[in-house]
C-alpha cells in the first residue's frame, strides 16, 4: 500500500517533485494534504494571489491548509488523516515537536543544499557565491534544530560558470525526483536509514533582502562575478549609472590591462560593459534599466549612454554564510 503522505512547501522549486508524487510516484505514496504558505499580496495592486503549490494542489482536488504558523489544529488533522509520512520542501516554516511528531513514520525534509553545508534559506545562491563547483539535494530527517536532521541521501549536481540560483534551483528541483523516489520507497519498505551530521563542518546562510544586491568593486572580479550571478533571479545586483539604478545580469572576469581605480567603468566592448576592479576586470554582460528588459550588454548601451571614467560607488556586500545561525530579523 502506498504511503499516506502529508506535503509542506511554498516555493515552485517543489513542483518536479509533486507532479512525480501525483504521476509515477503514486504506488510509493499517496498525497492525502498540502500544508503552504498562506496567500500574499502581489504587484502593484497588493491583490491577494495564492502561491504555486496551493495552485498545483487545488487543481489535483487536494485538501490546502494555510496557516500562518502551524498550530495544535494542523496536528490533529494530520493525525486525522492517518498520515505515515510528511514531506517537507521550502516551505518556510519551523516545525515544532508536537507536528514532528503526529507522522507514524516521521517528517522528512528535501534542503537543497549538502549539509551540514549551508544550513537555513537560501542554499543555492550561497553555493554559487562562494565558489562552489556542486551542490546538491539532502533528503534528512527534520527535527527542531535548524536543517540538523540525520542524512538519509543526497543528489548531487555540478555549478557552471554561468549558472545562477534561477538554474540551479531548477535543476535541484529535477534532481530531488530520483532522490524522493528512492528514499520513500525504502522506507515503505523498512530499509531506510540515516547519518548523524557532522557539527564541526556545519555553516548557515539567511534569507535574502533587496540590500543583498550591492558590488564592492574593490573585491577581485571573481567574487563579483559569482555575486551577480547568485542574486539572480531575486534581489539581482544594481549599480546607478547616470543617475539611473540599472540591474546586471550575467558576468564574468576577465584579466586587467591597466591600473585603473577599482569601479571605475573601461571602455565599452562589443559584448560587454567593462568595469574595474579589484582584481581584474569585471565584465557586465546583461543589463537592464527601470522598467524594461534585460538586454545584452551591446543592445543595452545603443540605447544608454555610458561615460567611460565613471567611478561606480562601491557598498559593502553583506555575508551571505556564516559559521553560526544569523540572528533572526524582527
Amino acid at each position: 500500500m502506498p504511503l499516506r503522505l502529508v506535503f509542506l512547501g511554498s516555493d515552485p522549486i517543489a513542483l518536479p517533485v509533486l507532479d512525480w508524487l501525483a504521476g509515477e510516484g503514486r504506488e510509493v505514496a499517496e498525497i492525502v494534504a498540502v500544508f503552504t504558505q498562506p496567500d500574499r499580496p502581489h504587484g502593484r495592486g497588493q491583490k491577494l494571489l495564492p502561491g504555486p503549490i496551493k495552485e498545483w494542489a487545488l487543481g489535483r482536488g487536494l485538501p490546502v491548509f494555510q496557516p500562518e504558523r502551524l498550530g495544535p489544529e494542523d496536528v490533529a488533522r494530520v493525525a486525522a488523516l492517518g498520515t505515515e509520512v510528511a514531506l517537507v520542501m521550502a516551505y518556510g516554516q519551523l516545525l515544532k515537536d508536537d507536528f514532528l511528531a503526529a507522522p507514524r513514520l516521521g517528517v522528512f525534509n528535501l534542503h537543497t543544499s549538502l549539509l551540514p553545508r549551508y544550513r537555513g534559506a537560501s542554499p543555492a545562491t550561497a553555493a554559487i557565491a562562494s565558489g562552489d563547483a556542486e551542490t546538491g539535494v539532502t533528503f534528512m530527517r527534520v527535527v527542531r534544530k535548524l536543517d540538523a536532521g540525520a542524512i538519509v541521501d543526497v543528489a548531487r549536481i555540478p555549478i557552471g560558470a554561468q549558472d545562477t540560483t534561477g538554474t540551479i534551483e531548477a535543476a535541484l528541483g529535477r534532481a530531488a525526483v530520483p532522490l524522493t523516489a528512492r528514499c520513500l520507497a525504502a522506507l515503505g519498505a523498512g530499509g531506510l536509514t540515516a547519518a548523524e551530521q557532522d557539527e564541526a563542518q556545519a555553516s548557515y546562510c539567511r534569507r535574502l533582502t533587496k540590500a543583498d544586491g550591492v558590488l564592492d568593486f574593490s573585491r577581485p572580479a571573481a567574487e563579483l562575478v559569482r555575486r551577480i550571478n547568485a542574486l539572480l533571479p531575486w534581489p539581482g545586483c544594481t549599480i546607478e549609472l547616470a543617475g539611473t539604478p540599472v540591474k546586471l545580469g550575467l558576468a564574468e572576469a576577465a584579466p586587467a590591462t591597466g591600473d585603473a581605480v577599482p569601479g571605475t567603468v573601461l571602455a565599452p566592448e562589443p559584448d560587454a560593459l567593462p568595469v574595474a576592479a579589484g582584481d581584474g576586470v569585471l565584465r557586465l554582460l546583461c543589463l537592464q534599466r527601470p522598467g524594461g528588459k534585460m538586454l545584452p550588454a551591446a543592445e543595452f548601451l545603443r540605447g544608454f549612454t555610458v561615460v567611460p571614467g565613471t567611478v561606480l560607488t562601491s557598498l559593502p556586500m553583506p555575508p551571505l554564510v556564516a559559521a553560526a545561525p544569523f540572528p533572526r530579523r524582527v
